[in-house]
């Protein structure tokens, strides 16, 4: 009887090792995966601070384009005295100075708003030659790890 008791007492104690190491075990394997997640969190969290640095960059990039383009206008005019701009008007003789001062200046403005549209166009064709080409790359890329994912299986 005290045989049994003991054999009893060792097979229940050899069950609870068991239990404990596999328990042991599910806890390892939980460490394991809250790791490879948080690391998957940090690698995202990351990116999402790189995309907003970027964003914010750009941002201020395009503010200060549009304060550049703004300031065109009135700093070629505050750029120019008025005084330099009346003694330029003063040497004007006749009205027919006036007239071909007034044709040369909208032909000079309209030979710049047609160089701006050009730049603005080919700024545009750019722009879409560069985003056509990262899309190959990407694609390019995306196709070739694909094929040693394939050949490494």
């Amino acid at each position: 009887m005290n045989q049994d008791l003991t054999q009893q007492w060792l097979t229940e104690i050899q069950t609870i090792k068991e239990q404990m190491a596999e328990l042991q075990r599910d806890r390892d394997a939980a460490w394991e995966s809250a790791q490879k997640w948080r690391k998957l969190y940090n690698t995202e969290a990351e990116q999402r601070r790189t995309d907003a640095q970027l964003s914010q960059q750009a941002i201020a990039s395009l503010k200060a384009d549009l304060h550049k383009l703004q300031g065109i206008e009135t700093g070629i005019l505050a750029a120019t005295p008025v005084a330099a701009i009346q003694q330029e008007i003063e040497q004007l003789k006749s009205m027919e100075d006036l007239q071909a001062k007034l044709i040369a200046m909208i032909k000079e403005r309209d030979r710049l708003l047609q160089a701006l549209k050009t730049e603005q166009d080919n700024h545009a064709q750019t722009r879409n030659n560069l985003t056509t080409a990262l899309g190959d790359a990407i694609d390019s890329l995306t196709r070739e790890r694909a094929e040693a994912k394939e050949k490494g299986e």
